[in-house]
């Protein structure tokens, strides 16, 4: 098994982390992995022991639980790239976990490279699970003839310590974004408004965890909060509750205080940051220094390419909400924006 020099790009999420892995996904070198940990349940795609190939293969190919329920209630993330594909797999049947967001962003046929991974991974030895994913890795980077590998999951800044503990020789993009406009795309997002949820029903609770909660704790609940925690939670998603957007600007800021240490004990040579803003500004300069840093050329194809994939909207939505809003969501990103050395604007 060849090993392929490995990075991962981690943040908040809602950082403009999801056009990076499709520009990624255009570089002639680089196999670009969207969504893969995200996909396996984040850590729980790490656990710790020996695995068999089959083993290995049921965490690749289980459908992730909630995310399938969504589907199944028709309210899917736009992440779901496998909807947008005619595959064989529905809700009903249950979406393998691999082909939901990672397959479809690499090829047309999903279907048939899960078929065809489908028929080695199974007959892997037994060994760590860290070893399974980096000889996934180097199967698909050998079938798309890429020579580096990238993999790019939403809300992956707690994951850190897990990622470098598996994979030591990684390196690692942290990707950012202005904090207001960050919080405010998090109040818009399904994923984001249902962590909202569920720290609100602990916080009315008085609990740290939702195992700790009674029937009694329910009861003093507002009905649609109770019905989450009595139905299953995955109805947060089509949960239509006004949430202040201070809230999820609290919610990045904490995001931000948990993970960044992390990132601060990762030695220089293997660490780089990219901000959004500043990719939009210059794609040119930013993209070619994420280049050099993943060892692999910028050619003026690939920066013409990449250039069109970014979007042309505009920085600084956050301005336009109404003073009094805008204000506490400021108040609320202020710590996340000093950790991260930006100006906090009064």
């Amino acid at each position: 098994m060849s090993t392929r020099p490995l990075f991962f790009v981690v943040g908040t999420g809602r950082t403009g982390s999801t056009v990076v892995s499709r520009i990624l996904n255009r570089h002639p070198e680089v196999l670009s992995l969207n969504e893969l940990f995200v996909s396996l349940g984040g850590r729980t795609a790490l656990p710790g022991g020996v695995f068999s190939g089959a083993e290995f293969w049921r965490l690749l190919s289980d459908p992730h639980p909630v995310f399938n329920l969504m589907l199944q209630r028709g309210a899917p993330l736009p992440e779901f790239l496998y909807q947008n594909c005619r595959g064989r797999y529905s809700p009903a049947m249950g979406v393998p976990a691999i082909s939901l967001m990672t397959l479809p962003h690499l090829t047309d046929d999903p279907d048939r490279l899960l078929d065809d991974l489908g028929r080695a991974v199974p007959l892997w030895p037994v060994r760590p699970v860290a070893e399974h994913h980096r000889a996934l890795f180097a199967m698909l980077a050998d079938r798309f003839g890429r020579r580096v590998v990238v993999e790019r999951s939403g809300h992956s800044l707690d994951w850190v310590p897990a990622l470098r503990a598996a994979f030591p020789a990684a390196r690692f993009i942290h990707m950012y974004r202005d904090g207001l406009d960050c919080a405010l795309s998090m109040s818009r997002h399904a994923g984001y408004r249902s962590a909202a949820l569920a720290t609100e029903i602990l916080d009315l609770a008085g609990v740290s965890r939702f195992s700790e909660l009674t029937e009694q704790h329910l009861s003093h609940l507002p009905e649609d909060l109770a019905r989450l925690c009595i139905e299953g939670f995955e109805l947060a998603f089509t949960l239509d509750r006004p949430i202040p957007v201070q809230t999820f600007g609290r919610l990045w800021s904490t995001m931000l205080a948990r993970g960044l240490p992390a990132l601060a004990e990762i030695p220089h040579a293997r660490l780089t940051t990219l901000r959004y803003e500043d990719l939009l500004a210059d794609p040119s300069a930013e993209l070619s220094q994420l280049a050099g840093f993943l060892g692999v050329e910028a050619d003026a194809c690939w920066l013409d390419t990449a250039a069109d994939l970014l979007s042309q909207d505009p920085v600084g939505k956050a301005a336009a909400l109404p003073p009094a809003e805008l204000a506490a969501l400021r108040n609320a990103c202020a710590s996340g924006m000093r950790l991260l050395g930006e100006p906090v604007r009064s």
